[in-house]
């Protein structure tokens, strides 16, 4: 693909995320959507939390619906409504990642507010969590049959989630936190050393990388995880080898500790 007009994608958002009368975000903000956005049509995330601004499901699909008369992406993405939330997904690359994940390939680290400190968990020890993924997967390939390039949205109902969780999975993390949630939001990761892994990407020449991933696992729990974490970092390296619009993937981590986290 060749290079985009960045005021191109500027005005694309601003023109189309506006929420009441103010316009869309600010152009930093835009760019940087606009690389996120691409990583999911590229495969290198399998979605993408809106949280830009209050924009709803309908601005998204016109915003993403600009990006392709722009000639930005070629493929129809799609824009999936858990809750009071909008995620941006490509269904194909999202169906891929969540099969991968019934098989096995990420961890959870359980930080319920009940336990003295976190503990890991596999997703045969979350068997309701276990059907909503597949609820997902089923949900996204009945779309796949009618969907063609166009963009499109969806909405899941979502009484009872545990929004956390869900959310980690589809974002890719490969060690989602997850939590009893008749224990209330309480978590025990107060104070407790986090190892917090980030993934940028470079993309426009003279413009900050693009942030594909953010996430922490307990320090503690670090040598437990370590064969997932690299077995992930591995698979995003292959993946980036793939394609040709981002370049000079880097993946760093530090460890922070919180008197609070909220998740």
């Amino acid at each position: 693909m060749s290079t985009p007009n960045p005021q191109l994608l500027v005005a694309a958002a601003q023109q189309t995320l506006g929420v009441g009368k103010r316009r869309g975000p600010p152009q930093a903000t835009c760019l940087h959507l606009a690389g996120e956005v691409l990583a999911v049509a590229r495969g290198l995330k399998p979605a993408l939390l809106y949280d830009c601004n209050g924009a709803d499901a309908l601005k998204i699909q016109s915003y993403l619906e600009e990006l392709q008369r722009l000639g930005f992406l070629t493929l129809g993405l799609h824009i999936l409504e858990i809750g009071e939330n909008s995620l941006i997904v490509s269904p194909e690359h999202v169906c891929r990642h969540l099969g991968e994940v019934l098989l096995g390939t990420i961890a959870f680290v359980d930080v319920s507010g009940s336990q003295s400190h976190p503990s890991v968990c596999s997703l045969d020890q979350l068997q309701d969590l276990k059907g909503l993924v597949t609820e997902i997967i089923v949900h996204l390939q009945g779309l796949q049959t009618t969907l063609s390039l166009a963009v499109s949205r969806s909405r899941l109902h979502s009484t009872g989630w545990n929004f956390c969780t869900v959310f980690g999975i589809l974002l890719g993390y490969p060690v989602p936190y997850t939590f009893h949630l008749n224990q209330g939001g309480d978590n025990c990761l107060a104070l407790t050393p986090l190892r917090v892994f980030t993934a940028r990407i470079s993309w426009l020449l003279g413009q900050p990388p693009v942030l594909l991933y953010s996430f922490s696992v307990p320090e503690s729990l670090f040598p437990a995880l370590r064969d997932i974490l690299n077995n992930w970092e591995k698979d995003l390296r292959t993946r980036c080898r793939t394609q040709n619009d981002f370049a000079d993937l880097s993946i760093s981590s530090e460890i922070v500790t919180l008197l609070a986290v909220a998740l």
